[in-house]
């Protein structure tokens, strides 16, 4: 079969070889979704394969149809709508997503003179593919050896390429400098309890050294001692000699600041036979500190040289900064005393599903600082580096978590199956055993990957294990993984998010949950906020922290963390929306007092229970946190009366059926009566929910709609165009203060009271008018032409004074031109599946967000909006630099 592959010729790597660590790889490949048969092999004819960027997230595109359901329209007209399928195995739990096979493969040229020096070539130099993410069961040939095999998606790990090379069998017989990569990533079955993307979805490197050479993971910058304004800095690196004989030179370090300029440095010399650790201590002089306000990095520059040459050099972005903890002080950063204002965060980006695009990793830490958050929880994997990047470039504190599940398994299909199996791994193209568990081998992969970066405090081992307190088994396994963290990093401390015995038939919290905190150091509590006052008296030295916590928790768990020093923080569960654990957020109106339900069918596939909405938009519920964090003074919230003879069911993670505008029920400019999300009950495909949901709209009435004003003052007058038609004391525990009111367009306003008078603290609603137009309103306006780049676009239909029209939900039209990209839309909506990924969105809440992933070319993009409900067209053109 006639090869006809993608030949990528590397520049960079002829130009030179030296100190080329992480050459990117994410470009020219070739993607088929299923299996093919020997799609390894050299020859294979990949030339109708698609040609795709990496990172690549498979489950993000449709599969094509292959069935008809006509027979049973009524229930399978839908079937698939988009990337959603009623096939999917994982249901709610993958948000109706499908996994499945994907093959990738790649030529590249190795930059030789001629065929005839390659065995000189590669005694000279190692050449290793790092692949920062496949999800899942990821195997890797080189010129059809097998030579990588990764079962745990979220892990990275390398692929050896010179070593296959060796083998003048696995060399291109028509010309050897020819290297044909192909990987194979199996997502199937139930493997997970949230979405997780398929494929290739993080960055592949190109790591090309001399034999003797370092690594970026085996090389670590420990800043985290200071002597008075000094840093005292160990540097420890292995040095890897993959040649022959004893190699001596000399181990340098300079540390330069963010200016370039070298403000400190160190020379020692080094001889090496196999690998060897060495290690140099620097001393920085008057030390900028790394902190959450200010998170100023030094930059390390670690060189092997042989004489004045470096022969191989790695750059090592850290931070100077201390962390401390006890249950007098808490959490001390650099000394101070720091509450955690965090937040539990998917790794998935919205609408790019689980593709972990620099851009869009740097734009989740954007939205969560600006919301407030000042600390991360990674749950419960780890997440990619690009997203530690910009944790330490913004500022934002993390805990680094690897488990979901140790040996019991949550899902029949998940990582539990290889837990402890010996960890498997390839040389030369062979298996071999490396005499570590998978799990001992991951927790200690998540330190040497992750230590260099100031923003992570805390090494968790898990989340809500069932083992967590078993004995003796779930004790063992508790020390090997944190003696496996220590022996890499000794500098931070081990957490766990811990939860109730729910799981765990005769056991209780009481008796049991020491052992699970035992083999910790800071204890994490999921839902179990209650507990921290008694178990205090208890264990009066132990340091806690809300692991995880319900949205509508917030005022009482933040005045308890308040008060006492020993709890040092809460994490929401959770910070943004993400794909899976369709609905778990959602709230509605019933009148049975039945059965709490969890989670919702087809068609949710969003969890509902974020901060932050799937295009990073601020839902109700973050407003009230503003208040509650002292981030805002003032905030306000509007719901539809609960109709007559029922209640609202918001338990748990819900929030409350509210929302941020006063365009209510019908008037001159809106048709119809507007509800919340929540209270739309024809979408609830639950057989329980459709018993006892109503479906008259009409029973929310005009006349009794509820204002919640937050606010951490005293007093609030409620103000309706004008007119007073209340004034409250606000509740000093949830900082809360209800009024009911009838509706009546025009303008909403709350206003703080100092006695009889107004004060300056206020906010105001007003009823936009008509739908008119589409507003373009661009996050940034500097976009590079890299495919690590991303433009966001917010398409806002607004009235004709420019005002947002909450509550419009109208079509749109999206068209797309010029050079070269990749355009998607969508909106933050739990359940319109067509408005997902698509550039034919239905507005929500009046918005929906384009995104343009440049192609690695500059020039202009035209973009062109319509919809049947406006007149024209609206335009607007960007630049790719």
């Amino acid at each position: 079969m006639k090869r006809k592959s993608l030949l990528l010729i590397l520049c960079a790597l002829a130009v030179n070889m030296v100190a080329q660590h992480n050459q990117s790889f994410d470009r020219g490949w070739r993607f088929f979704r299923g299996d093919a048969v020997n799609a390894e092999a050299i020859d294979f004819d990949d030339s109708k394969w698609e040609e795709v960027t990496v990172p690549h997230d498979f489950s993000m595109y449709p599969v094509a149809r292959t069935h008809d359901y006509r027979e049973n329209t009524k229930e399978w007209n839908d079937w698939q709508i988009g990337v959603f399928s009623r096939l999917s195995i994982g249901d709610w739990d993958s948000g109706q997503t499908l996994g499945g096979i994907g093959w990738y493969r790649k030529t590249f040229v190795l930059p030789l003179d001629n065929a005839e020096n390659m065995d000189n070539y590669l005694r000279n130099n190692v050449l290793n593919l790092r692949f920062d993410g496949v999800y899942n069961q990821a195997e890797v040939w080189v010129n059809g050896k097998k030579t990588a095999i990764n079962i745990y998606g979220y892990m990275p790990f390398e692929a050896n390429i010179d070593a296959i090379l060796r083998d003048k069998a696995y060399r291109n017989t028509k010309d050897e400098r020819l290297v044909t990569i192909a990987v194979k990533a199996i997502n199937q079955g139930k493997n997970c309890r949230w979405y997780t993307g398929s494929g290739i979805y993080r960055h592949v490197w190109l790591e090309a050294t001399p034999t003797v050479h370092l690594n970026e993971f085996d090389t670590w910058v420990n800043a985290s001692t200071l002597k008075g304004k000094d840093a005292l800095i160990s540097v420890t690196a292995k040095i890897f000699n993959d040649g022959e004989g004893t190699h001596e030179g000399t181990f340098k370090v300079e540390v330069k600041d963010d200016k370039g300029k070298v403000v400190a440095s160190s020379v020692s010399p080094y001889s090496v036979t196999d690998n060897k650790v060495v290690k140099t201590d620097i001393t920085v002089k008057s030390a900028k500190l790394w902190s959450v306000d200010s998170p100023y990095r030094y930059r390390a520059h670690i060189s092997l040289m042989n004489g004045d040459k470096a022969q191989d050099q790695l750059v090592i972005p850290f931070g100077v900064r201390t962390i401390d903890y006890s249950a007098e002080k808490g959490f001390c950063l650099n000394g101070k005393s720091v509450k955690l204002r965090g937040g539990c965060v998917h790794h998935d980006n919205g609408i790019l599903g689980g593709a972990a695009i620099d851009r869009a990793e740097v734009r989740k830490v954007e939205l969560l600082k600006a919301q407030g958050y000042n600390a991360i929880r990674c749950s419960h994997n780890l997440p990619s580096v690009a997203f530690l990047d910009a944790c330490d470039s913004l500022g934002m504190l993390v805990i680094d978590e690897v488990f979901d599940q140790w040996e019991q398994s949550k899902r029949p299909d998940d990582y539990s199956n290889d837990f402890s199996k010996e960890k498997k791994m390839m040389q030369n193209g062979k298996y071999v055993g490396i005499g570590k568990t998978n799990f001992e081998y991951d927790a200690a992969l998540m330190v040497r990957r992750d230590r260099n970066h100031p923003s992570i405090i805390m090494w968790s081992i898990g989340n809500e294990i069932a083992q967590r307190a078993d004995i003796p088994r779930g004790k063992e396994l508790a020390q090997a993984i944190t003696r496996a963290i220590m022996e890499e990093d000794n500098t931070r401390p081990t957490t766990m998010g811990v939860n109730d015995f729910w799981d765990r038939g005769g056991f209780t919290w009481e008796k049991d949950s020491p052992r699970a905190f035992e083999n910790i150091d800071i204890c994490g509590y999921n839902y179990e906020t209650r507990r921290y006052e008694s178990d205090h008296e208890a264990f009066p030295n132990r340091i806690m922290y809300g692991s995880e916590s319900y949205p509508n928790a917030v005022a009482g768990n933040w005045n308890i963390i308040e008060a006492h020093p020993y709890i040092i923080g809460d994490f929401v569960w959770t910070a943004v929306d993400y794909i899976g654990e369709a609905g778990l957020g959602h709230a509605l109106e019933r009148s049975d007092h039945g059965a709490w339900v969890q989670l919702l069918a087809w068609p949710w596939f969003n969890s509902w229970c974020g901060d932050i909405d799937l295009v990073g938009n601020k839902k109700p519920q973050s407003y009230y946190r503003d208040v509650v964090w002292g981030q805002r003074n003032m905030a306000m919230g509007v719901r539809p009366s609960v109709p007559d003879g029922e209640y609202e069911d918001a338990w748990g993670w819900c929030w409350t059926a509210e929302e941020n505008h006063w365009n209510w029920f019908a008037d001159a400019h809106h048709e119809g009566q507007y509800l919340p999300i929540d209270l739309r009950p024809e979408k609830y495909d639950n057989a329980i929910l459709r018993r006892d949901v109503k479906h008259d709209v009409n029973a929310h009435r005009s006349d009794s709609l509820r204002v919640n004003v937050y606010t951490r003052e005293k007093r609030v007058r409620l103000l309706i165009n004008g007119k007073t038609v209340g004034e409250k004391d606000v509740d000093t525990q949830n900082y809360t203060a209800s009024f009911t009111v009838a509706y009546e367009p025009g303008e909403l306003k709350a206003v703080a009271m100092n006695g009889k008078k107004e004060t300056k603290t206020n906010v105001i609603m007003t009823t936009a008018k008509a739908p008119s137009s589409i507003q373009f309103d661009m996050v940034s306006a500097n976009v590079s032409s890299s495919h690590n780049d991303l433009a966001y676009i917010y398409l806002k239909v607004v009235d004709e004074d420019g005002n947002l029209c909450p509550t419009s939900e109208i079509p749109l039209e999206i068209k797309t031109s010029g050079c070269k990209h990749i355009a998607v839309a969508g909106t933050g909506h739990p359940y319109d599946m067509k408005s997902f990924r698509t550039l034919s969105p239905t507005t929500f809440r009046g918005e929906a967000l384009l995104i343009i992933q440049p192609q690695d070319v500059s020039g202009e993009v035209n973009i062109s909006v319509t919809s049947p409900k406006l007149k024209g067209e609206f335009r607007k053109t960007i630049e790719l630099k």
